[in-house]
């Protein structure tokens, strides 16, 4: 190739001595060329529509800039014929050609942006897009750019590219946002000329400073902030944290061009949007020009960052991006206000998580904001099964809400599909399904086909289950009749013992114990038995895991006495445990009906019931069941997208790998503190049981609400649960990660370590 570009060098531009060296590039060829009276680049092209009025176009451009600051920028060089632009026609194809004036001093490259250069950077930015806001081309501004910000859709069929399904989630969530919150802003926003691409290989500095700027084949007419957002993308991938570098460049720009407020507010989205746009490129280029190591060179670096930027609150950035130009931090409602306006519009039986309560603005995967700014490792909220605010089931529901939202009356094709998905994840036996809007309208109907398949409304229930609101589902939750202000035990209700094998040891005997004193019960009250309805798992009751054995011999017992065995899995089920998709399965038994709600919406309410064809028979006595909204097209496409990311993601497999980290290192906490009693659980559903002595296993309800306000204070969110409210509740999405565990564990260790240090000065 070389050989061709001197002939072109010789015959266009009148260079007959030239030392050429091919530099590298993404897309087309370049080259230095060193002559005795300077140096230069030799740019090549691929022939495309308006090319060539692009290439003149960009030329007058970098002409008029390089005439104020001859050394910032690269010039053109004209050919023989005058033009900026060579064409030359070989096999039929035509072939575009450029020199341009070599520009001298220090690519910034593999040093990257640092703090000391984004001042400086932001300062010729701004002073550049200054000058740039006087010109116009027409060229330029009809061209359609993938790497222009304002038309990132153009980059999403690219997604498919990204290998791994858990990164690509983060793709597909920045640009969904972005949809939502800057799509419909940026036609208002000032536009003019932009570089667009200001990244450490195209900055020149000199002294320690940012000098010049070369490769302008991205310039592009554009909103004027999407020029700070690519450099402050570039900028944090070097910098210590992932808000010092961009703030720095803010504030160098906003002397020599200011932004305006509601520009700096879409920062935080557009340079998400420079990084997905990024590592999408980086994809397609892993297919199409696997060799080109300088299509890859800001990869690993965009990835990190990318996940860094999902994890934290936009609020903080937004702020941080404020005070760097200039601007006063937004202001919110002081909690104490939300909060006299909560408590006037409602009663105090609702209650919130914390003294302190925390006011949410908005969430991502496994990460909740609140809004002062503050990120918290949510590992608590089971209900967003697959992350807050994932893409795939926000899409979902938003194409299904613009198409169509009704009833199970008609026949509908999500319907079909999701109950046909559904269904085979359970036993064959288990082949009708019914919808419901919330696990506890699941519940009531669990025990209306109970009722209706058997002729009695006896229910048999475990100590401190939950399993509802509603009056019946309250009526078989000991958690809540036999709690603070419940309303007692009715008589048609039968309690076996929770059989914690913490607790009620010997554990070889728990379960069989617990099983022989229920049978003693039913036998008693002589009114035979509906049902037996349980958690796998008691999460009221503490995380208590049902003992071995015990389910067994009840579910034997029940279906002996004329009942129906329920398994209610609306914490347990849709693969948290990992090795088991539904929680029943961890006790080697088959339910005759399954509760499931919660999770399966990840968020949007909906629920199931699951059971057998002669159940389901029996219920069909002539009175219609129906839902108002269970079952409707909206909740099936949510139901459906879940199972989507359940199966691309492996949450399931990530459920069983993580869990069993962060149980192996909860494990460990309970040997290193005398107040840890019993670590216990499955996947991610687990418990840690705080106790005054190990030795006396005295619940200690106060630590446990200590540890919870100090993980709070640290970030993150955990519950405390069980009789005595002494054990800590840890049931994250199922997206949560080993980085995420090592937080948690680290933070706990460092509460539990305050503690003992308080313990020992009294």
């Amino acid at each position: 190739m070389t050989d061709s570009v001197k002939k072109i060098l010789n015959e266009r531009f009148g260079i007959s001595e030239a030392e050429i060296t091919q530099l590298a590039g993404y897309g087309n060829n370049n080259y230095r060329v060193s002559t005795p009276s300077g140096k230069f680049v030799f740019k090549t092209y691929e022939d495309r529509p308006d090319l060539r009025g692009e290439l003149e176009a960009e030329s007058r451009i970098l002409e008029k800039l390089a005439a104020g600051a001859p050394s910032a920028y690269p010039k053109p060089v004209a050919d023989i014929d005058g033009g900026y632009s060579t064409v030359i026609r070989e096999d039929g194809i035509s072939k575009y050609f450029r020199l341009l004036t070599f520009v001298e001093g220090d690519i910034l490259g593999p040093k990257g942006i640092s703090g000391e250069t984004a001042y400086s950077l932001g300062s010729f930015l701004g002073k550049m897009d200054g000058e740039l806001s006087s010109l116009r081309s027409a060229p330029i501004e009809a061209r359609r750019s993938k790497w222009d910000l304002q038309y990132h859709a153009l980059n999403r069929p690219l997604i498919e590219y990204i290998e791994n399904p858990q990164d690509r989630k983060y793709v597909e969530y920045f640009f969904q946002q972005a949809s939502f919150f800057v799509d419909r802003e940026l036609p208002f926003l000032r536009h003019g000329l932009i570089h667009g691409d200001a990244n450490e290989w195209n900055i020149i500095a000199r002294a320690g400073k940012v000098a010049a700027m070369i490769d302008f084949g991205d310039l592009c007419y554009s909103p004027i902030v999407n020029e700070v957002a690519i450099a402050a993308a570039y900028a944090l991938m070097f910098a210590e944290d992932h808000i010092t570098g961009a703030s720095r460049l803010i504030a160098g720009y906003q002397e020599m061009n200011p932004l305006e407020e509601k520009e700096i507010a879409l920062l935080f989205h557009l340079i998400a949007l420079r990084l997905s746009v990024s590592v999408c490129n980086s994809a397609l280029a892993a297919k199409t020009m696997p060799d080109n190591e300088y299509a890859f060179i800001s990869e690993e670096r965009a990835w990190r960052l990318i996940r860094k930027w999902a994890a934290t609150n936009p609020l903080r950035i937004e702020n941080e991006f404020r005070q760097a130009a200039g601007f006063e931090p937004r202001r919110t409602v002081s909690v104490g206000e939300d909060l006299a306006v909560r408590r006037k519009n409602t009663s105090r039986v609702m209650s919130l998580q914390f003294t302190e309560p925390i006011k949410m603005k908005s969430a991502a995967f496994q990460y909740m904001f609140d809004d002062g700014g503050r990120s918290y490792l949510d590992c608590y909220n089971n209900i967003p099964h697959v992350g807050h605010c994932h893409p795939r089931v926000v899409d979902a529901i938003a194409k299904a809400s613009a198409r169509l939202n009704t009833n199970t009356r008609y026949l509908t094709d999500e319907f079909n599909e999701y109950t046909t998905r559904l269904l085979s994840r359970f036993p064959e036996r288990l082949d009708k399904i019914f919808l419901v809007n919330s696990g506890s309208a699941a519940t009531d109907l669990a025990l209306r086909l109970a009722a209706a398949h058997t002729g009695n409304r006896n229910v048999a229930v475990v100590e401190y289950g939950y399993h509802g609101n509603t009056s019946r589902g309250i009526s078989v939750s000991h958690y809540k009749y036999g709690g603070k202000g419940g309303p007692g035990k009715s008589d048609s209700i039968i309690e076996a013992p929770i059989p914690d094998e913490y607790r009620a040891g010997p554990e070889a005997e728990t379960g069989k114990r617990c099983a022989e004193i229920l049978r003693e019960r039913i036998d008693e009250s002589k009114a035979g038995v509906s049902a037996f309805i349980a958690e796998p798992i008691v999460g009221c009751g503490g995380q208590v895991p049902l003992a071995r054995g015990f389910l067994k011999a009840v579910y034997d017992l029940v279906r002996k006495r004329g009942g129906v065995c329920i398994s209610d899995e609306t914490q347990t089920g849709f693969g948290r445990l990992g090795k088991w998709f539904s929680g029943y399965e961890m006790h080697g038994v088959e339910p005759d009906i399954v509760i499931l709600g919660k999770p399966i919406g990840n968020g949007h309410p909906m629920a199931a019931v699951v059971t057998t064809s002669a159940i389901a028979e029996s219920f069909e006595t002539g009175m219609e069941f129906f839902s108002s909204f269970g079952g409707n097209t909206v909740s099936c496409a949510a139901g459906n997208a879940v199972l989507d990311v359940m199966d691309e993601e492996h949450l399931q497999d990530n459920a069983r790998d993580v869990g069993g980290y962060l149980l192996c290192g909860l494990e460990q906490v309970t040997e290193e503190f005398e107040s840890c009693g019993n670590a216990r659980g499955e996947g991610l559903f687990l418990g840690l049981e705080l106790v005054r002595s190990k030795d006396g296993k005295e619940p200690d309800g106060g630590l446990a609400s200590s540890v919870q306000n100090a993980l709070r204070d640290a970030g993150i969110l955990v519950g405390t649960d069980g009789p005595h409210e002494n054990v800590i509740k840890i049931k994250p999405p199922m997206c949560f990660t080993e980085e995420n565990a090592d937080e948690l564990l680290g933070a706990l260790r460092q509460a539990l370590k305050k503690h003992e240090r308080r313990t020992e000065t009294k």
